[in-house]
């Protein structure tokens, strides 16, 4: 093999490596300099920078995720002793490294280290409150799902630069409120594991359904989300609503395949080929749901959305869907979280299942509430409901309304088709 097929054969390993073991690299070494993720981060990227010239000569070691920890810490030590602080810190990490390799120069027989509790560290301070929505889904998918700056920017369609800032400025508002690297006590969980869970979900639902550009999905996003929840399942295995997340992405997930039609345009629900939808994925998504509602206590809002994406999955076509099932489940969810999207699902549910006159009525309901007040689906909704009842001019003229509303170009254009009629 010559040596430029060689480079880029190590090369292609070790970005399959660092974004399979990029966040328990971040997070052990996190620990290892008090919980700074920041500098963990640059500890872990230049021992990346050094498993690509070193691999290159030694080939891929056995344990590539504990030889990029351990020379991570190294540089740690360095970094300390340049500083000529924490001597004590240094001892201490001195004999861990010595501990840890033995006699062998190479870290190849290290035996895989303990990253659960780090790594759940790591999670809940990625995606701390203090900092915003969009700080927390970049700097999560920057830290645990290794995934570089540009990659971070496709996926949402933001220009590079602003996602470097969004990054850098998440660090330094973590520093200045010395949020510390731990797990929150019993007292904060909740609500903690809640802003976690609204993360994850903000990744999956920004490549589920795309909020801008030319395409309906973004399934790297889809897939990175999934990837994070079950992490988070495995490592926090007594939590409902981690369990309930999962299965709401898994059974959702199955659909993608059916969700796009040869020309890129949205496919809707009904008339989705029921045949494409992956199995595997509704199997575990059941799965993750029985998991659920095996915890005792009130199903919560991620379980309940699971239980509705539950009834689309186990109905092999669209007539055996058991809507009136879905729309009492929608109203159990409105009542936990009074939102009027929900309420908007909930009339979908009640035109499927008593007929598009009583689901109009709830729409109509719904005009005008502020927080639906740019928001496409209304308008979508009504018009099919009104095309539905024979009110086509109508109904046109709501089409034409949510094309102009949304800002993704698959679904304009589809909603444009709407509009413009047979």
């Amino acid at each position: 093999m010559s040596s430029p097929d060689l480079d880029e054969q190590v090369e292609r390993a070790v970005d399959a490596i660092w974004r399979i073991e990029s966040g328990r690299v971040v997070a052990a070494v996190a620990r290892t300099v008090g919980g700074d993720v920041g500098l963990a981060e640059d500890l872990a990227q230049d021992a990346l920078v050094a498993a690509l010239a070193q691999w290159r000569e030694t080939g891929v070691p056995e344990n590539p995720g504990a030889w990029l920890t351990t020379v991570a810490k190294r540089r740690a030590i360095d970094h300390f002793r340049r500083r000529q602080r924490e001597r004590e810190r240094v001892e201490q990490l001195g004999q861990e490294l010595l501990t840890a390799a033995g006699d062998d120069p190479e870290l190849t027989r290290l035996g895989e280290p303990d990253f659960g509790d780090d790594l759940l560290r790591l999670i809940f301070v990625s995606c701390h409150p203090v900092l915003s929505p969009d700080a927390r889904a970049a700097l999560t998918l920057r830290l645990l799902g290794g995934l570089r700056t540009s990659e971070i920017a496709h996926g949402f369609l933001v220009p590079e630069p602003t996602i470097a800032q969004r990054i850098v400025r998440a660090k330094q508002t973590l520093a200045r409120a010395a949020v510390p690297f731990e797990v929150p006590d019993q007292t904060e969980l909740p609500e903690r594991l809640a802003s976690v869970l609204e993360v994850v979900y903000l990744i999956f639902n920004e490549g589920y359904s795309a909020s801008s550009g030319d395409e309906w999905l973004r399934p790297e996003l889809t897939d990175e989300a999934l990837r994070l929840g079950r992490r988070l399942a495995a490592l926090l295995p007594a939590e409902p609503e981690v369990h309930g997340l999962v299965a709401l992405m898994e059974l959702q997930a199955s659909r993608n395949r059916a969700r796009v039609a040869p020309d890129g345009s949205p496919v809707r629900l009904l008339e989705q080929d029921r045949a494409r939808w992956d199995r595997l994925l509704i199997r575990r998504g059941l799965a993750a749901l029985r998991r659920a509602e095996a915890a005792a206590g009130r199903a919560g809002p991620y379980q309940l959305q699971a239980a509705i994406a539950a009834c689309h999955a186990r109905a092999l076509t669209p007539e055996q869907t058991d809507w009136a099932r879905i729309a009492a489940l929608y109203g159990e969810l409105g009542a936990l979280t009074g939102s009027p999207v929900v309420a908007l699902n909930r009339a979908v549910a009640v035109a499927q299942a008593q007929g598009p006159a009583a689901g109009l009525a709830l729409v109509d309901e719904l005009v005008d509430e502020p927080a639906l007040r740019g928001y496409h689906l209304l308008p979508a909704v009504r018009g099919e409901l009104l095309s539905q009842l024979g009110r086509e001019q109508a109904a046109r003229a709501e089409f034409a309304r949510a094309a102009e509303l949304t800002d993704n170009a698959r679904e304009r254009q589809l909603l444009r088709e709407r509009a413009a009629g047979p």
